[in-house]
């Protein structure tokens, strides 16, 4: 294992040679009765052997993979267009080089663009919006990536917890980084510096991924002591087997009714708490030109981060505990989460010109419940693709999640708002209900992506078992070879068509 350590950056990562010692105590494959085919979960020990890591090691490597997420969050990005376009190229470079190597080199070089950034002159801007979106590279390397490390260090309720870990550094780092960056900005006096502190961080992430980070065969942990390694395919074979696979596409749409509502959410409801006090009588409106400050922004950042944590640990932890008697309890939890936030956060629309105390109740409720899928998604995915793809699998879930969730559901929500402004008479009253009405789509969006979820669980089962046998070897890829029968041939076995013998 040590030898995966030292791999040139975009080779082949993972040396069959590296593979587990058959007939290794701990290793699955090694206990009970092999031939049955069953899924069989090794033990820390084995776990340790498989992968050449201790538990202390692999808990380490976690924490690394979370302060680079965490630091993402210091400065607002602007380049998710540039994000989309960029993930399936590391989802595919992830499934089949170095992964650790591929993530110091996407935060390297996002590292060196911000910085550069920081000292383009404003009548640049144009500059400025291409170093941004160059910037992309950083989130596509890493976001694809690093969930796949974590699976293939841990399975089973391990995986979760983990999973759940690293996912807590999203509202975590998101709401550190906007403090950071803010206190950065009053202390320096210019915003430039709060691009210049930031690849700092970048630079410590690098270091710790390169010095503790180690690459992990793909799929060891997960197949049978006496199975080959699994090959990658081709693109085109790896996009035709997630698109046949109905527990990730619905998942990953019931993701995308996530990210719909948090990105709307994420822009416009400070706004909307603004405008209830101006109808509520609280605070003096604020009309073009002014300079206004509100405290609601603040407070639904802080919400938003403890709903956040509180949501993901939760989610993981209700959902661990069904699995002991539900198979399909992930999903569920899933549809319970987003099902369950639909009624909060239409109830908080409703009562926004009532009381705004009680708005914030209702969005702390749903956006708890709709945090509770973050963790959950992302394990899913992973143990209903093989390994060979998952980093793929990552990558066009954050395409599709982005492309019809966040990147144009703010956009469409202002639009419907405007549309229903123009309509009545101006007034302070027709912002507020024009703004409550067009959010009030997020709750119906809500509940088709808690749809989506309920369906992942009528395939989830069948989707999990086919990943596993695969992954240990039992079961062949589906593909040119399905059409061929094993037939004797002069003493000896061989495959031929299944229709040159159908006469």
């Amino acid at each position: 294992m040590a030898g995966s350590d030292t791999t040139p950056f975009l080779s082949q990562a993972d040396d069959p040679e590296d593979g587990p010692v058959p007939g290794t105590p701990g290793l699955p494959g090694s206990m009970g009765n092999a031939k049955s085919g069953e899924p069989e979960i090794p033990d820390r020990e084995g776990l340790q052997r498989i992968t050449g890591l201790s538990p202390a090691r692999s808990a380490l490597i976690v924490a690394v993979l979370c302060y680079g997420d965490s630091s993402s969050g210091l400065i607002q990005t602007v380049f998710i267009s540039s994000y989309m376009v960029l993930a399936p190229v590391f989802g595919y470079l992830g499934d089949r080089y170095n992964r650790k190597y591929l993530m110091c080199g996407g935060i390297a070089f996002w590292s060196l663009v911000t910085l550069g950034s920081s000292f383009i002159p404003r009548e640049r801007f144009w500059l400025l919006l291409l170093t941004r979106g160059l910037g992309g590279v950083r989130e596509a390397s890493y976001s694809t990536i690093a969930p796949t490390l974590i699976a293939d260090l841990f399975v089973a309720d391990q995986r979760s917890r983990m999973l759940s870990v690293f996912y807590f550094a999203i509202p975590v780092g998101s709401g550190l980084g906007y403090i950071a960056g803010s206190k950065v900005k009053d202390v320096a006096g210019d915003w430039h510096w709060a691009l210049r502190v930031t690849p700092g961080l970048g630079v410590v992430a690098v270091l710790l991924l390169f010095l503790v980070v180690r690459e992990p065969p793909r799929g060891a942990v997960e197949r049978h002591s006496d199975s080959p390694p699994l090959n990658p395919t081709s693109w085109w074979a790896d996009l035709r087997a997630l698109a046949r696979n109905p527990s990730f596409t619905l998942s990953s749409l019931g993701f995308t009714a996530v990210a719909f509502v948090t990105g709307s959410l994420a822009l416009w409801a400070p706004a909307f708490l603004l405008r209830s006090r101006v109808v509520l009588g609280e605070t003096a409106p604020c009309l073009p030109g002014d300079s206004c400050s509100s405290a609601d922004s603040l407070i639904f950042g802080l919400i938003t981060c403890l709903t956040g944590v509180l949501g993901v640990g939760l989610g993981v932890e209700i959902s661990r505990r069904l699995r002991r008697s539900n198979p399909r309890a992930d999903p569920l939890v899933c549809a319970a989460g987003l099902l369950g936030s639909a009624p909060f956060l239409f109830l908080a629309l409703a009562c926004a010109r009532g009381s705004i105390v009680a708005t914030y109740i209702f969005i702390f409720i749903g956006e708890t419940l709709l945090s509770m899928n973050w963790a959950i998604v992302a394990d899913i995915l992973l143990y209903v693709v093989i390994p060979t793809r998952r980093s793929t699998a990552e990558a066009f879930q954050i395409v599709l999640s982005h492309l019809l969730g966040d990147a144009g559901s703010p956009y469409l929500i202002g639009l419907i708002s405007d549309r229903l402004r123009r309509s009545w008479p101006p007034s302070f009253l027709s912002e507020f209900r024009a703004l409550q009405l067009s959010l009030m789509l997020c709750a119906f969006v809500g509940a088709l992506g808690g749809a989506a979820f309920l369906g992942t669980a009528i395939f989830i089962e069948g989707d999990r078992r086919r990943a596993q046998l695969h992954a240990q070897g039992l079961l062949p890829e589906a593909g040119s070879t399905d059409d061929r029968i094993v037939v004797p041939q002069r003493g000896r076995s061989t495959r031929v068509p299944v229709s040159s013998v159908l006469i």
